[in-house]
């Protein structure tokens, strides 16, 4: 895959809100994403803990026992 470019010399990259070719450089505001809506859907994703990794459960307090009973 070749690195396209705009006849400024900045980089043409996949925007990661919608895929659509955005500018990555100082005349796009909201690079890497091609609008200020792409930019804002990522946020609220990112907000609403969308983008968490997927972990196992906490261990239980079993080995130590619960403080409380003590």
């Amino acid at each position: 895959m070749s690195t396209r470019h705009t006849p400024t010399g900045d980089r043409i990259v996949r925007c990661p809100g919608c895929g659509q070719d955005s500018v990555y450089g100082p005349s796009n505001a909201y690079r890497p994403f091609c609008s200020a809506r792409c930019k804002g859907v990522d946020l609220g994703a990112w907000a609403s803990e969308d983008f968490r990794m997927p972990a196992d459960a906490p261990p239980d307090d079993e080995p130590f026992g619960d403080p409380r009973l003590q």
